[in-house]
C-alpha cells in the first residue's frame, strides 16, 4: 500500500492557506467603518475568511494529489477497486467541522452580546419603516417627528426601536455594520454607538415590493450641541396612528372598514383577534 506524504501534503495545505489569506484579507469588505461595533465585527469576518482558506486549501490539496497520484493510466479501462470506506475517516471529518462551525458560532454569539449591551443613558429613537420610505421618532424630546433624515449624536449609544408598519423591512447602515430586521406586529432594535461624524445612508435590505430600491434615509452623525439644535428645529410629531400598539391600530382600522363598507368599500372588513378567536 503507497504511504501517504503527510509532511509535504500538511506544508502544501499552510503554504496554500496562508498565501490564500493573506490575498483575501487586503480587500476592504465592508468599506469605511463608523461604529464601535464595525471592528469587533471586521475581525470576526477575517478570521473567518483565514479558516475558511485553510479548510479550501486542505481540500484543494487533498483533491489534486489524489487526481495525479491515482488518476487512470491511458487505456486503462478496468475497474477500480472496491473500496468499502474508513469509519475512522469519516468520523474525524464529521467531528472536525462540527467543532469549528460551534466554535465560530460561539465566538459570534460572543461578539453579537458585547455590541449589543444596552447603557441605561441610551437616545431611543422609533424607526417607522414603510414602503417606501423610513420616518423617525424621538420618543424623549416629545415625539418629534422628520422623514427622510434622522440625526443621531455622535460617541453616544442609540437605540433604534424597529416598527413596520406594512411588511417586512431592514435596517442597515453599512458604515455601522449593523443589521436588523423590522417586523410587523413584532419588537426589534438596532443597538449602535456612532463613532465617526458624518453623513451615512440607511437602506432598506429587505425586498419590500416595487419601490424597494428607493427606500433610503439620510443618517448625520454630529455632534452634541448640533444634535440637540437640529431637533429643536422640528416642527412636526410623530402621527398618532404611529403611536399606536398593533392591536389599537387593529381595532381602529376595523372601525373605519365598518363605517365605510369594508376594505376599500368592498363590504369585507378586516377581522381582529378576538374575533378569529
Amino acid at each position: 500500500m503507497t504511504r501517504l506524504p503527510i509532511l509535504k501534503l500538511v506544508l502544501a495545505t499552510i503554504v496554500f492557506g496562508v498565501i490564500q489569506s493573506v490575498i483575501l484579507l487586503q480587500f476592504d469588505w465592508f468599506g469605511g467603518s463608523a461604529s464601535t461595533a464595525a471592528g469587533p465585527i471586521d475581525t470576526l469576518l477575517d478570521v473567518t475568511i483565514v479558516i475558511s482558506s485553510f479548510i479550501f486549501s486542505l481540500v484543494c490539496v487533498a483533491l489534486g494529489y489524489a487526481l495525479i497520484k491515482w488518476r487512470a493510466k491511458p487505456g486503462d479501462e478496468s475497474d477500480g477497486l472496491p473500496i468499502h470506506g474508513n469509519t475512522k475517516l469519516e468520523i474525524v471529518w464529521t467531528l472536525i467541522p462540527v467543532a469549528i462551525v460551534l466554535g465560530l458560532a460561539g465566538y459570534s454569539w460572543a461578539v453579537l452580546n458585547d455590541i449589543e449591551k444596552k447603557e441605561a443613558d441610551a437616545i431611543h429613537i422609533n424607526a417607522y419603516a414603510q414602503q417606501f420610505a423610513w420616518t423617525f421618532g424621538y420618543p424623549e424630546s416629545g415625539d418629534k417627528w422628520s422623514e427622510g433624515e434622522v440625526h443621531v449624536p455622535v460617541g453616544e449609544q442609540i437605540i433604534f426601536d424597529l416598527q413596520a408598519q406594512d411588511v417586512l423591512h431592514s435596517f442597515w447602515v453599512p458604515e455601522w455594520r449593523i443589521k436588523k430586521d423590522a417586523v410587523p406586529g413584532l419588537k426589534t432594535d438596532v443597538v449602535v454607538t456612532p463613532d465617526k461624524e458624518g453623513t451615512y445612508q440607511l437602506i432598506c435590505v429587505e425586498l419590500c415590493g416595487i419601490g424597494h430600491t428607493t427606500m433610503r434615509a439620510k443618517v448625520v452623525v454630529e455632534s452634541r450641541e448640533k444634535y440637540e439644535a437640529w431637533l429643536e428645529s422640528l416642527d412636526q410629531e410623530v402621527p398618532d396612528d404611529f403611536l399606536k400598539t398593533v392591536d389599537q391600530y387593529r381595532e381602529a382600522q376595523a372601525k373605519i372598514e365598518e363605517k365605510s363598507g369594508g376594505i376599500e368599500g368592498s363590504g369585507v372588513t378586516e377581522v381582529t383577534g378576538d374575533e378569529e378567536e
